[in-house]
């Protein structure tokens, strides 16, 4: 025979409570993203940097542009932002301490972090549909004879695939350090490192294409297209810069003692 325990007064019993949907969590992510001081305005950066990028280059241009040139022109300040904003994502329980809260209504860890991996990626491709938006509003008075030139459904899906590939790059450094400043450095410092380094052993460039994710992917924006050989350099080195890192992060998290 089953016997229940008396709930002491002022105690509230949450034992028939439902646990909340996997939707549910990428929702309470994407608000906490916003709520935060950093986050919010790093959010409204990431918005005005991309048309003020856009609009600078309007004015200053000496050549029409066509419609992928001020998408190109959006992929660089949010190729530099949206890492970020994948960092702070995951980090924020570790930096404001706000985990012991997170985790104790969430107990599970691996859904925490499936919520914000995924919330991480909603806020790539709505960055994505800004510059998308800003495009479209722009290329018209930009007089390009062809204005949409190159544009088709593949190049399409490479620009938005290195944003992702960006994005969950920082969200792997973000969770394998659960420092925001600590990833922060090191997302931007590896690559840069890396990228000199095949940039002066010229000797090696090749093979060292195989390890720096950072001019592999850049490829992507090549509207012909990559041969074989490129896909594959991507994912090798995407490999060894976010699935192992992620994988590391996923072990620690699911190991951290929360405090």
């Amino acid at each position: 025979m089953s016997t229940q325990t008396a709930l002491e007064p002022g105690m509230i019993d949450i034992s028939g409570t439902s646990r909340p949907s996997l939707a549910k969590l990428v929702q309470v992510e994407i608000r906490k993203m916003a709520d935060t001081r950093a986050g919010l305005w790093l959010l409204i950066a990431i918005g005005a940097v991309t048309v003020l990028v856009n609009t600078l280059f309007l004015i200053f241009s000496k050549d029409d542009l066509p419609f992928l040139a001020f998408l190109q022109f959006s992929a660089m300040p949010q190729g530099m932002l949206l890492p970020v904003l994948a960092i702070l994502l995951v980090t924020q329980e570790w930096g404001q301490r706000t985990g012991l809260v997170t985790f104790s209504l969430v107990p599970h860890r691996g859904r925490v972090l499936a919520a914000k991996f995924l919330a991480a990626l909603i806020f790539i491709l709505a960055a994505f549909l800004v510059a998308v938006a800003i495009a479209l509003v722009l290329t018209p008075i930009a007089g390009a004879a062809d204005p949409w030139e190159d544009v088709s459904g593949p190049f399409l899906a490479r620009i938005v695939l290195a944003l992702v590939l960006g994005g969950v790059w920082g969200f792997a450094f973000g969770i394998a350090l659960l420092n925001s400043a600590f990833a922060i450095v090191a997302y931007f410092a590896v690559p840069t490192v890396v990228s000199i380094v095949t940039g002066i052993w010229t000797s090696m460039q090749d093979k060292l294409l195989w390890f720096d994710l950072s001019t592999s992917s850049s490829m992507l924006f090549n509207p012909d297209g990559l041969s074989g050989k490129e896909w594959a350099q991507i994912g090798t080195s995407g490999f060894i810069w976010i699935v192992l890192p992620l994988v590391i992060g996923w072990i620690r998290v699911q190991k951290a003692e929360i405090k």
